[in-house]
């Protein structure tokens, strides 16, 4: 019998609460079946089992519990499965463990063209628990994060008082919280403030010339419809990635005292909440996707995380983490590292200035690039090689 615990989902949770689940006593799980919706001070987030085997006992809806505390008994394959959980069994539940420290990037706001605005934002848990209850959740009023639809949005719609009109005959239970904007900015103030006592930064910056990709970005651009274009943003991503090939130093984690490399180039891409608050869902792999990859995987991550839609894997996996102001930004960001991270990438917006091209002065479009990284991790002679090479990539957007 193995204990699911719950996950950290972004170094600046401390505790979740289930929500709802997904499965039930006896069912079989495998490694990425999402089931339960945990809600954290970010909204709603998916999470999914790690587990190979059949589900034990549950941890109660709508108690919040620590990060660490057993969510699920699961009797994993080649074992003898245990007794599904009678109803009045007690709650599973462990004692707390002290919470990792916490940290987040510096907030930032997105460009806005990478959102689908015309969609109404529903979280996949409002919109399960909507089809259960007979709603429409695209016809609710919602108080999530961007407007979205809640699970307390439905909840609401279907319990309150109606005069003449007699409550659903479901079983209710405990409701969650709606997006609270206030609770994630002090979490996100706490988590810098820790991660400024805690680690060592370093930073580093470089202006870089983006006139080769802003001309291929623009003949790329010409005559493909919106949907299909691309930002600076997605060169700017896929140019870091390539990067980190190449200082892998910079792509992972410190823990217990040492460096560990990440299984993967996953990007932790910082999204500005239009209610306040940012998080920093991951783009697994992205050194392996093409720019229209990246491009669609930017617009749903943006998307889902504004509805609330957000996988628990997108939150744990980040190897770094890139924070973009877009074309509405300010000249430069300096970020603060998301541990167990070792690194932030930061691009301002595009600027047009003068610059020395064959002995020339010229107009031409640059961005102010920043690096904070760990120095128990790395040193500056690292940090820049990153920059330096990140810089060369940008000036062969067609290898991109």
């Amino acid at each position: 019998m193995a204990d699911f615990l719950m996950p950290a989902l972004g170094a600046d949770m401390e505790t979740g609460t289930v929500v709802q689940w997904l499965v039930q006593p006896g069912a079989r799980v495998k490694p990425g079946d999402v089931v339960a919706v945990v809600e954290t001070h970010k909204g709603a987030i998916d999470v999914e089992c790690f587990l190979d085997g059949l589900i034990g006992e549950l941890a109660p809806i709508g108690e919040s519990l620590p990060v660490g505390a057993v969510l699920a008994r699961v009797s994993v394959t080649g074992e003898a499965a245990a007794p599904a959980a009678a109803p009045a069994a007690p709650p599973v539940k462990a004692a707390p463990v002290a919470p990792p420290a916490v940290a987040a990037p510096a907030p930032t706001r997105q460009a806005e063209p990478l959102t689908t605005p015309r969609r109404a934002l529903v979280s996949p848990a409002a919109r399960r628990r909507a089809q259960v209850l007979g709603l429409k959740p695209d016809a609710l009023r919602g108080t999530g994060a961007d407007g979205a639809v809640t699970l307390a949005d439905v909840e609401r719609a279907a319990f309150a008082p109606q005069p003449g009109v007699a409550p659903p005959t479901v079983a209710l239970r405990p409701k969650p919280g709606g997006f609270d904007a206030a609770q994630m900015r002090q979490a996100i103030a706490a988590a810098m403030g820790r991660s400024k006592r805690e680690i060592p930064h370093y930073y580093l910056a470089e202006t870089m010339d983006f006139a080769a990709a802003q001309t291929w970005l623009d003949a790329w651009n010409r005559d493909r419809l919106p949907q299909d274009r691309l930002l600076s943003a997605v060169l700017l991503l896929k140019a870091t990635a390539l990067a980190l090939r190449e200082v892998p130093q910079l792509n992972g984690f410190y823990e217990s005292g040492q460096f560990r490399s990440g299984d993967g180039i996953h990007v932790g891409w910082a999204i500005a909440l239009r209610g306040g608050g940012l998080v920093a869902p991951a783009i697994h792999h992205a050194d392996q996707k093409t720019l229209p990859e990246l491009m669609v995987a930017l617009r749903d991550l943006v998307q889902r995380a504004r509805a609330g839609g957000l996988r628990s894997s997108e939150l744990t996996d980040p190897t770094i983490t890139i924070s973009s102001l877009g074309d509405r930004g300010a000249e430069k960001v300096w970020g603060v590292i998301y541990p167990p991270q070792v690194a932030i990438v930061g691009f301002g917006r595009v600027l047009s200035k003068p610059w020395v091209v064959d002995g020339q002065v010229l107009p031409r479009p640059v961005v102010s690039t920043s690096l904070a990284a760990d120095h128990r991790a790395s040193d500056g002679h690292l940090g820049g090689q990153l920059l330096t090479t990140i810089h060369q990539t940008l000036q062969s957007p067609h290898n991109l």
